[in-house]
């Protein structure tokens, strides 16, 4: 997905040029830049190690709100809004942001900001079908390349007693939805249909696309699992 595709985006956000995608830099045995994660995340960190890809993690300091209402346009941009506000800081440097957020029953549902918002967002969801949209941009600056994308996994909530959501409601507020599938205590999610990635926080295969388009070297799995 190029800029292009998220004119509104680009309108709100102070400093961004509408340039188009670039064809990626030809090899010329230059060291590869590090990338940079524009998130705290220690789910999106867990992800691109067991990948392989080397990383700085820099946190961007985003309002994380967005004038768009479908989901998978609300992570597009928020993912692009991240990696910008780190990448104008390190123009030579690939960065990559991402966001994760839960549309269930015509909602979008993110963070609960407290555990009494947490028992709503759980109670909401208890039982039903839901889809979780996880959005991600790489921009490099010194290369003119952008680019944004997003997946998305449905997923069947378990019908749990209001004891059981009681007890998670305080355990998972910094997570879209109040909940945290990778967690082996979690037993919220009972059904995917999907990518699991999604559903954590950080699509890898949308990662390895944009790195590949960007032409940036990705660790095969043998070395991966050598070291």
């Amino acid at each position: 997905m190029q800029i292009g595709d998220l004119p509104s985006a680009n309108k709100r956000v102070v400093g961004c040029p509408r340039y188009p995608l670039i064809p990626p830099p030809a090899a010329g045995g230059k060291v590869t830049p590090r990338l940079i994660l524009a998130s705290a995340s220690p789910r999106r960190k867990q992800l691109l190690t067991e990948a392989g890809i080397p990383f700085k993690a820099i946190p961007s300091r985003v309002t994380e709100v967005s004038a768009f209402k479908r989901p998978d346009l609300i992570v597009k941009e928020l993912a692009y809004k991240k990696a910008l506000s780190v990448a104008v800081k390190h123009p030579k440097r690939p960065v990559l942001g991402a966001d994760t957020l839960v549309y269930c029953k015509g909602r979008v549902l993110g963070k609960p900001k407290t555990a009494k918002d947490a028992m709503r967002l759980l109670n909401l969801q208890n039982g039903s079908w839901q889809t979780v949209h996880t959005g991600a941009a790489l921009i490099w600056l010194e290369k003119n390349i952008f680019l944004a994308g997003g997946e998305r996994t449905r997923c069947k909530a378990r019908k749990l007693p209001l004891k059981t959501l009681r007890s998670m409601a305080e355990k998972h507020l910094d997570k879209a939805g109040a909940y945290a599938v990778q967690d082996a205590d979690d037993i919220f999610i009972a059904k995917m249909d999907g990518r699991f990635d999604t559903v954590v926080g950080l699509s890898m295969n949308v990662v390895r696309k944009f790195m590949k388009q960007a032409g940036l070297s990705i660790k095969k799995k043998s070395e991966v699992s050598s070291q």
